[in-house]
Order: structure tokens, then sequence, then C-alpha cells
């Protein structure tokens, strides 16, 4: 699934641009190309299909970063249920193949993706088809706890029920807990077996499509409706805008058909300046968006990235008040990692400029 606003990591991310589309990363490849380019390798399947899908107006970006994956183009963004039902519902798909949901915009660590891979793959021979007494259960690949995060969801397994499966460790899903204060994260941290939630699902295909009909049959019925008249567009504009987990995976895991395999793979969102930072080299930064007419206090070693005229650009700032007047970035302490942020926006400017 690529898309999504990338707010957060303003202004070098903007909805013409999202971070998917940006190469964040030193290898210089894009969120999306790294996402694709993880899923070739020896622990999967040589004709393992890669489908993206994608709203209108960001596909001829995907065509030009991953030119061999298959297209799925939505007229509008509506949210992951409307995606993930998009995807499932495609014509001619084998009902009974294992579909695996991937965010396009997520770092897993590169020493890790041959781990990554045998992960999809066990999950996928030993979950999927049917586990912890459930025929067709929903699998969720639940990511290791290494701090109390306030930013991430998390996943709360039956720990009694814990079972080893085709080199798994996996558990029926009690329930999706929603970004936390920072009181219940701490708590969160401590408890056995709870991972944070990556968005990353597996099931099969008519898994999926049973469970969107049965708890969100407006998606399921509406997507289909379109797919079968030929006007998505139509149909695409009257679905509800609601994430999978919302209407699929919290319901699913109370009916006790979502089960969670845990993993530990290096993995981030890279959704925050901090976390962005942290991954290329420079942790420990607070840092956060600025939203326009919002006046702030600036200390000696705050970094401040702001768009103008001349593109996208950073400056070293004292003591003082700054008001923003469009969109910035303000990256406390940051001074003594500016080349590694100059470098950040010449990966960006430049791929700007190939487009």
């Amino acid at each position: 699934m690529a898309g999504g606003g990338g707010t957060r990591l303003r202004p070098i991310s903007t909805a013409q641009r999202p971070k998917p589309f940006l190469p964040l990363l030193p290898e210089g490849e894009t969120l999306l190309q790294r996402t694709v380019a993880r899923l070739r390798g020896p622990e999967l399947p040589a004709d393992t299909r890669i489908s993206v899908v994608v709203s209108a107006g960001w596909a001829p970006l995907v065509a030009a970063q991953v030119p061999d994956a298959h297209l799925i183009i939505e007229p509008e963004g509506r949210n992951t249920a409307a995606a993930i039902a998009l995807a499932a519902l495609q014509p001619a798909a084998d009902p009974d193949g294992v579909m695996v949901v991937l965010p396009a915009d997520h770092r897993i660590d590169p020493a890790r993706e041959g781990p990554f891979r045998s992960v999809l793959r066990d999950a996928a021979n030993g979950l999927a088809p049917g586990s912890f007494g459930v025929a067709s259960p929903l699998v969720t690949l639940g990511v290791e706890v290494t701090r109390p995060a306030t930013e991430y969801g998390y996943l709360r397994p039956v720990v009694a029920r814990r079972e080893r499966v085709s080199g798994l460790e996996a558990y029926p899903l009690e329930a999706f807990e929603e970004k936390p204060g920072a009181d219940r994260a701490r708590v969160l941290w401590g408890m056995p077996g709870v991972a944070w939630n990556a968005g990353m699902f597996l099931w099969r295909r008519q898994a999926i499509i049973d469970a969107l009909e049965r708890f969100a049959p407006e998606v399921a019925n509406g997507v289909r409706r379109g797919l079968a008249s030929g006007d998505i567009a139509t149909a695409y504009a009257a679905l509800p805008s609601r994430s999978i987990d919302y209407a699929v995976m919290e319901p699913a895991a109370t009916a006790g058909l979502v089960v969670m395999a845990a993993m530990e793979v290096g993995w981030t969102d890279v959704g925050t300046w901090p976390a962005l930072l942290e991954v290329l080299g420079a942790p420990g930064i607070d840092g956060a968006v600025v939203e326009p007419g919002t006046s702030v206090l600036t200390a000696e070693g705050d970094l401040v990235i702001a768009k103008g005229p001349s593109g996208i650009t950073v400056r070293d700032v004292g003591e003082g008040t700054i008001t923003a007047d469009a969109p910035i970035a303000l990256l406390r302490g940051a001074r003594p990692h500016l080349p590694v942020v100059q470098a950040l926006l010449d990966r960006c400017a430049a791929a700007e400029a190939r487009s």
C-alpha cells in the first residue's frame, strides 16, 4: 500500500510526493523501491506477484520507481480497508492464494531482510492455512517492542496459548490497542508477548474477503459493485473511509479470528523526524513539524528545515522565536548532525529534479 500524507515529515514529504516516494535512506532508493526489492530473495517463491495499491495521483510515481510491479489504482484514497478490499477482490485472483499486505513506507534492517522473508514464508505455510483452531485466520505480524512508544499501536496476544509454528512464535490475538498514552505505553512495554502493530498482515485471500463481508460489508459490497460495473470511481466516492484495523481486525480479534506472529527484524516506520534521524545515525534528536501561524522558541544548536523559492533548505538558528508561515521542521539540538540532514535534503532534491 503506497500513499498517505506523510505530514509528520513535512516539508520534505508533501501531498505531491509523500514519504514512500522519497529516498530518505542513504542507499538512495525510495522506501517504496526498498519495500519491493525486499521481497526478492530465495526465501520466497520466484513467481510471487507484487502489486502496489496506489491512488491515481501517485500512480505515475509508482510506475517510474517500480516498473515491474503490478499497479492497482484507486480513484482516490479511502483508507486501508478500501485499499485492501480492492486488492482482494481483483478479478481472476486465486481465492486460496496467500495475500501479504505491507505498507510501502517502512524500514527493515538491511541485515534482517532474509529473516523477514522467512517470516513471510513460514507464516504463509504454517499459519494462514489454519492455526489455533481457526480454519482461515487473519495473521498480523507483530514487531518486537523495544521502548514504551506512544506513536505506535500495540498487539496483545493470549500468552498462555503461545506455540512455535513453522519456526515462528505465534499466539491467538486477544486485542489491538490504539496508540496509548505514556503511562499505558509503559505498562504495555512490560507485558509478556506484547508487540507493536506494524500494519503488516497475511491471509488467504478468501479469508479477508469473508472478514470484510462480515465486519465491513459496506466496504466489500461497494468495491465489488464498482468492479462489476466498471465504474470504480463512483463506488469509491461512496465508501466510508476506515482503516483495516477499525473496520476488520479489531472485531475479528474479538471474534477469535486473528493470529499474531512475532518477529525481530529491525523495523521502524521512519514516520517522524526523530525516527528518521535515528536511522540516519543521528539518535536522540527531538523534532517535530511546526504548523503555519505557530510561533515557537528556539535554542542554540537547533536546526530549521523550510521550503522556499529555491527549494528545501536547512539553517542553524540561535536562541529566539520563529513563526512559521508554511510547515517547517524544528530539530532540537541537531547542529552536530547538520551534514546528515544536508545529505538527506540533497538526496530528496536530486530525486525531485529527476522527476
